[in-house]
């Protein structure tokens, strides 16, 4: 089997609603999703979730190979690319192109990834994740009581822009879930996506910790920050989880050599050879991983196979325009489906039909830092359509 071509597409997430973190929000709920789809002489298929840039370099390191030999290919992407560097975008279009080979690997051996990986068991534990910052009270009860109607008993909340929002917020979450789950108490975690310093930070979580039990605090600070990491993990009771946004081993090694990560994240869009490292890396220093961002579906089938994996990031529990998954969600866990390799498939014609609601690359949203984050001697606003700065 030989690897002959590549198709890129970009579909839609259509949340219904405004979704977005401390650094910006998408107002009209429209996420843009890009996507790589690997062609075979053998007429086999595979799919990634991943940006596209500079894919015509990287798909030189693998064209002509056998898409069988995956993670040497992965390692063949990252020598292609070393000089001008792998990172940023380009670890991702690595990404995409290494899932894609994943689900070619898996759909050769008649198997689900889950399975060809050594899983045990298709369940893979989940918690739900709104990007709700810009939610009322009101339609924030609404959307965790869904996902607390399909057994969920963890929830991670947006915030870092105001403590008394956080803490009012993370309160109505920690009730809902106590009525849903006839009194258990659920495990509740904050995300301010880099929104913080040091010291903000530990300020920021001891404050909410007074009345609530934080089980985690998530990219308290810079995500390079080794030192701010650690200073925040010993200055609040809360593990504090980052990693989603690093690009490459070698930037998770220097944060967990420093003792700056309690539990070890990693995104979906960099890949499943990275996540499986990353865990083995975590798993050699007793920590737990949690993967991110779970559209399509690569890290939850990686994560039935590692051992060390706590819980996954539930988004939206409808897939993006144009993309079937074979999997559902009850009893609080993603359930995998037995179809050969990812069991995604996609509807080119509907993603094609959706092309006018693509985002302009221009438009607003948590892809953009604020000019004054880190920098706010005030509790700073969400409107709906974004985030506003507080100046003193």
């Amino acid at each position: 089997m030989r690897i002959t071509a590549y198709r890129t597409l970009t579909t839609v997430q259509d949340w219904g609603r405004p979704v977005g973190d401390a650094n910006g929000v998408y107002a009209d709920g429209i996420v843009r999703v890009p996507l790589v789809v690997v062609e075979t002489d053998e007429g086999i298929t595979g799919v990634g979730l991943g940006p596209h840039v500079e894919i015509e370099n990287v798909f030189a390191a693998i064209e002509g190979e056998d898409p069988r030999s995956v993670t040497a290919l992965y390692d063949r992407m990252l020598r292609r690319t070393f000089k001008a560097g792998h990172a940023g975008a380009v670890f991702g279009t690595i990404g995409a192109l290494d899932t894609a080979l994943w689900d070619i690997k898996a759909q050769a051996a008649g198997e689900p990834l889950w399975r060809l990986l050594g899983g045990r068991d298709r369940r893979v534990p989940a918690y739900a994740s709104a990007l709700c910052i810009a939610l009322n009270d009101e339609e924030l009860l609404a959307v965790y009581r869904t996902y607390a109607e399909h057994g969920l008993r963890a929830a991670k909340l947006k915030g870092g822009l105001d403590v008394d929002r956080d803490r009012h917020r993370l309160t109505l979450l920690r009730d809902l879930f106590v009525d849903a789950g006839h009194g258990v108490r659920p495990s509740l975690m904050l995300d301010v996506n880099e929104a913080l310093t040091r010291k903000q930070a530990v300020r920021h979580v001891g404050e909410i910790e007074r009345t609530l039990d934080l089980t985690w605090i998530e990219e308290p600070v810079r995500r390079w920050d080794a030192e701010g990491h650690a200073a925040v993990s010993r200055g609040v009771r809360a593990s504090v989880a980052t990693g989603e946004n690093l690009t490459g081993l070698e930037q998770h090694r220097s944060l967990i050599a420093a003792g700056a990560v309690d539990i070890a994240q990693t995104a979906a869009v960099w890949g499943i050879t990275h996540f499986l490292r990353v865990a083995t890396l975590a798993h050699a220093h007793d920590l737990p991983v949690s993967p991110i961002g779970t559209t399509p579906v690569g890290l939850l089938h990686a994560a039935t196979s590692i051992p060390n994996h706590l819980v996954s990031e539930l988004q939206d529990l409808q897939p993006p325009v144009g993309i079937s998954v074979d999997l559902h969600v009850e009893d609080g866990a993603y359930v995998l489906g037995d179809s050969p390799g990812l069991g995604v498939r996609l509807d080119e014609e509907a993603i094609a039909a959706a092309g006018h609601l693509i985002p302009h690359p221009a438009s607003g949203g948590s892809h953009i830092r604020p000019e004054r984050a880190g920098h706010r001697l005030l509790p700073a606003r969400v409107d709906g359509t974004a985030v506003l700065n507080a100046q003193p």
